[in-house]
């Protein structure tokens, strides 16, 4: 492992266990047990770094979600194991990193003159694809929107705001809004397995 994907490595953790506004560069030469001087000649300023995480963040997805479509039966399977996936990931994260993410990620991609997209909400479009062609998605529907639309609940679901920890489980969101917008994009097919996969859920 090369110098620069230690330290994104390093900083993913920290984020993900302390928030981000917390982790200071510091704290990230102590984590990694090198000088501050030697992050400093990678990466310019935290936001810099911060990019750096997110676009290793969606790389993985990314990664992700291609291993889950190679090893899965068909497109929802695939994404009742993606959910179970992120649902673990969600549970091991602060909640510290999700409110700063909801502030600073918009920071930080606004002063990115690329405006690029992290994760990449277009990564899962062959989901969506994949289930019109076997027959479990409606064939009516536009996969670019129903994508972002899902890659907007998927979002939602960490929202403090909107579904506070201490009402609902992240489980219960789930289930009751993104489970139940896949059937309404299902055909009659899709719905009978999306009631057996929930079942397990």
């Amino acid at each position: 492992m090369d110098i620069r994907d230690r330290i994104i490595e390093g900083a993913a953790e920290l984020f993900k266990t302390y928030g981000i506004k917390s982790v200071t560069m510091d704290s990230l030469a102590n984590h990694l047990g090198m000088s501050k001087r030697t992050i400093y000649e990678v990466f310019s300023d935290k936001d810099e770094l911060l990019v750096g995480v997110l676009k290793w963040m969606a790389e993985k997805q990314r990664e992700l979600v291609k291993r889950v479509l190679d090893d899965s039966e068909n497109a929802l399977i695939a994404i009742f194991k993606l959910l179970e996936t992120n649902m673990n990931h969600f549970q091991e994260m602060s909640p510290a990193f999700q409110a700063d993410m909801k502030k600073y990620h918009y920071e930080v991609l606004m002063k990115k003159t690329d405006k690029c997209e992290m994760p990449d909400y277009r990564n899962n479009i062959q989901l969506i694809e994949r289930g019109i062609k076997e027959k479990l998605f409606r064939k009516d529907i536009n996969p670019d929107l129903i994508n972002r639309c899902l890659y907007s609940l998927v979002r939602s679901i960490m929202d403090q705001d909107l579904y506070p920890f201490e009402q609902f489980t992240r489980r219960e969101v789930v289930k009751n809004i993104f489970i139940n917008y896949l059937r309404g994009i299902s055909t009659k097919g899709g719905v009978e397995l999306i009631n057996r996969l929930e079942a397990k859920f």
